[in-house]
């Protein structure tokens, strides 16, 4: 972000900011810092608990079930250490009671090499056991604890504790030390000095059911460590929710407005131009939708500061030809325009229907090339040879290449182009708020373009795509159709795949082409190996949507070719595969085969999820499809139901009724709805970084899910809305500026996102 986006200002002088060194000491100070990058008070006190434990929620030892979580508050019996036999270490075993009134009973536990227990637990101590019960011979035991000892005033009764709070914690730094360091903190903080970056009416708004507003800072950051009541406990947490999503929509407003403040060239729409070449020769009208977000992007294009603009569209809306005359117009003034794809095959299939959608216009500085306006497309990606690759820069850099297609590493600097004026960007695998700013830092002046590949809920727009304004692709072009969507359970029965097989037959018989996609191009693939690089936005491949499940028998092109070949249902058929390993001639030979109809079925990978037009095809079979994330199969979906008739898409799984994955398959059989099923997708996966920021590590979000928190990043997003409209920035609220410097700068990775492609 520029420096006159958010205004700089002196060092913090805040409690909250002081060193933890100052505050703990070297040795504590460290550990947090190793284990979970904290270095300020402000970075451990917002470590806020995962959980809270109450009174009520203890559980007599005589009634411990096994294999559960549970708490218990005991009194320590004995304490011995002995060497573990079968490897180094030592093992700590405490022995206690819960010298229950009707039934007291003993409890053994172990520690490994609990240099902790050792020092803090002793024969009369009292303390708070928290941990997974389990069967040690016969007897119940609890192993490795998180424990608290308690103090000797509030030991011989648990009636006025409150909640206890459970923190993340690690091997290094069990929950109890965290807990510590906050109670240190906690007494240490001058809570007078303490400044609130949330307003006060804001708090009153945002407060549950209209009730009393949300507690100021200094009360939350005690309220959520020491709370009185679980309540108290959550209405400070929803206080810190309201925090983050302020200063996020803050900070994305603020990099909006110093967008539309900048200057850029423009780049009028030319009526004798390339674009309108491309009208011409186009075999269909645009959709209404289309011509809508066509005079949008043109405008902006158009116009003297810079576009940042989202285009979110549904499966087939035909978001790419829209990108496609944006470029254009560029190129109609003189400029250039890149297409970026997360992947190198994505990249090299928008290469393709690049050239397909403009033909001859395509064939700029060539003897073929019409005597009209035409331009060069150019294709730059990492896998290309020396040769090839000093081809494509020498065109770039001369500006002969209008269009330049690639992954995100067309950015780097051994890139240069003659006059960059437009970056349309494919948005597959979530190409976040710091790469687009780092986007527009190093280019200034450069419209933006976002592609969407399906709707997204509110919420995720604005946590994701706030720095952008927003154009909604309308309407499906003439001749789609709804595709019946079916779950074949392959556990029901050999019947149900050889069905699969039959209508895929019927389809070819009656004139038409069927694709069966694989999760695997061979058979000796891995699980990191068992997915096309095609579907980053799909990482988890596990069928229970966590964990890695055994993946080897998994369909694979190379195999799924010579069987299909050989079934008697399809003898007579022509079958084909492909996949990513293919090199790009092959390709094309395959896929080119395919689109003229001389090949009936294609096997393939996810290469076939976005950039192929086959209005002929009417059968999409996916194997094994719970190997595949809910984004991912809408948009294989999306490859069928082209063309006038009938269409199917098959989504064929081994696992049996009642695995967990057949949830998300169940949702895509239910619903054509790209924004439910987006909803499904982030509450099955989880949201991950969203935001795109971080590098190593988890989300930059430490409170607020999209999902969960929709109405409060809606109201903030409002609310900074009226405030840079009314006032032109947030001058009045110095410490929320002040918040979302600190925040950004926190989260400035010095992003190699160039290469995340």
């Amino acid at each position: 972000m520029s420096d006159r986006t958010v205004p700089r200002g002196p060092a913090s002088t805040e409690p909250l900011d002081q060193p933890l060194v100052r505050l703990l000491g070297d040795r504590t100070a460290q550990r947090l810092e190793r284990e979970f990058g904290m270095s300020t008070v402000r970075d451990l006190l917002e470590h806020f608990p995962r959980r809270w434990i109450e009174r009520g929620e203890l559980t007599p030892i005589a009634a411990l079930p096994v294999g559960e979580q549970v708490t218990v508050v005991a009194r320590v019996i004995s304490v011995s250490r002995r060497q573990m036999r079968s490897r180094r270490g030592f093992l700590v075993d405490v022995t206690v009671t819960d010298d229950h009134p009707g039934r007291p009973v003993s409890l053994a536990m172990a520690f490994f090499n609990s240099h902790d227990a050792l020092r803090r637990l002793s024969a009369g101590t009292r303390a708070m056991f928290h941990g997974k019960t389990a069967m040690y011979r016969g007897q119940l035991t609890l192993n490795n604890p998180d424990f608290t000892v308690l103090d000797e005033d509030s030991a011989p009764s648990t009636q006025d504790l409150g909640p206890v709070p459970v923190y993340p914690a690690t091997g290094k730094v069990p929950s109890w030390v965290v807990r510590s360091s906050v109670e240190t903190a906690l007494g240490a903080v001058n809570w007078s000095a303490i400044t609130d970056p949330v307003p006060p009416e804001l708090l009153a708004e945002a407060a549950p059911d209209g009730g009393e507003p949300l507690p100021p800072l200094s009360e939350a950051y005690r309220q959520v460590h020491r709370p009185s009541s679980i309540g108290q406990a959550r209405r400070a947490l929803q206080r810190f929710a309201v925090q983050e999503a302020l200063i996020l929509q803050a900070s994305l407003g603020l990099r909006r407005a110093a967008s539309a403040d900048a200057t850029s060239r423009p780049w009028p729409d030319r009526p004798d131009g390339l674009r309108q070449a491309l009208d011409d020769r186009l075999p269909f009208d645009l959709t209404p939708g289309q011509r809508r977000a066509g005079e949008r992007i043109a405008a902006d294009l158009s116009a003297g500061h810079p576009m940042s603009r989202l285009l979110q569209g549904e499966v087939g809306s035909g978001k790419t030809l829209v990108a496609l005359r944006a470029m254009l117009q560029v190129v109609d003034g003189g400029g250039q325009a890149a297409l970026v794809a997360p992947t190198e095959v994505l990249a090299q299939q928008h290469h393709r229907s690049l050239l397909q959608a403009l033909g001859p216009l395509a064939e700029g500085g060539t003897l073929s090339a019409p005597d009209g306006p035409s331009t060069t497309v150019v294709l730059l990606t990492g896998s290309m040879s020396t040769a090839q690759r000093r081809t494509a820069l020498l065109a770039i850099a001369s500006g002969q290449a209008g269009i330049v297609v690639g992954t995100h590493a067309l950015f780097a600097d051994h890139v240069q182009f003659a006059e960059l004026g437009l970056a349309v960007v494919d948005e597959q695998h979530r190409f976040g708020v710091d790469q687009r700013e780092a986007l527009r830092q190093a280019n200034p002046g450069i419209h933006l373009l976002v592609m969407s590949a399906t709707p997204i809920p509110r919420s995720v727009a604005m946590t994701v795509f706030g720095d952008l304004d927003l154009t909604v692709l309308e309407g499906l072009p003439s001749g789609r159709q709804p595709v019946a969507t079916h779950v074949a359970r392959m556990s029901h029965g050999p019947r149900v795949i050889a069905r699969v097989w039959e209508v895929i037959a019927e389809q070819v018989a009656a004139g038409h082409q069927a694709f069966v996609v694989c999760p695997k191009i061979d058979p000796t693939d891995t699980l990191e190996d068992h997915a096309e690089p095609s579907a980053p936005a799909d990482p988890e491949l596990s069928g229970d949507g966590g964990g890695l499940e055994d993946r080897r028998h998994d369909a694979s092109v190379e195999d799924m070719v010579p069987r299909l070949q050989g079934l008697p249902v399809l003898q007579g058929v022509s079958v084909a595969g492909l996949h990513g390993r293919m090199s790009p001639a092959d390709q094309d030979e395959v896929m080119g085969g395919f689109v003229r109809g001389d090949l009936d079925v294609l096997v393939a990978t996810t290469v076939v999820e976005v950039g192929v037009d086959v209005p002929n095809a009417t059968v999409m079979a996916v194997l094994d499809a719970d190997a595949f994330g809910l984004s991912t199969l809408h948009q294989l979906r999306g490859r069928v139901g082209r063309g006038g008739a009938a269409s199917v898409c098959l989504l064929a799984t081994r696992r049996p009724d009642g695995h967990p994955a057949l949830e998300r398959l169940e949702v895509l059989a239910g619903t054509q709805d790209g924004l439910e099923i987006a909803r499904a997708d982030l509450h099955q996966r989880g949201e991950g970084d969203i935001t795109g920021a971080a590098q190593h590590g988890g989300s930059r979000l430490k409170v607020i899910s999209v999902l969960r928190h929709a109405a409060v990043i809606e109201l903030c997003a409002d609310w900074v809305a009226v405030r840079l409209e009314q006032d032109g920035g947030l001058d009045g609220h110095t410490a929320l500026l002040t918040a979302v410097r600190r925040w950004e700068q926190g989260h400035a990775e010095a992003a190699d996102y160039l290469e995340r492609g």
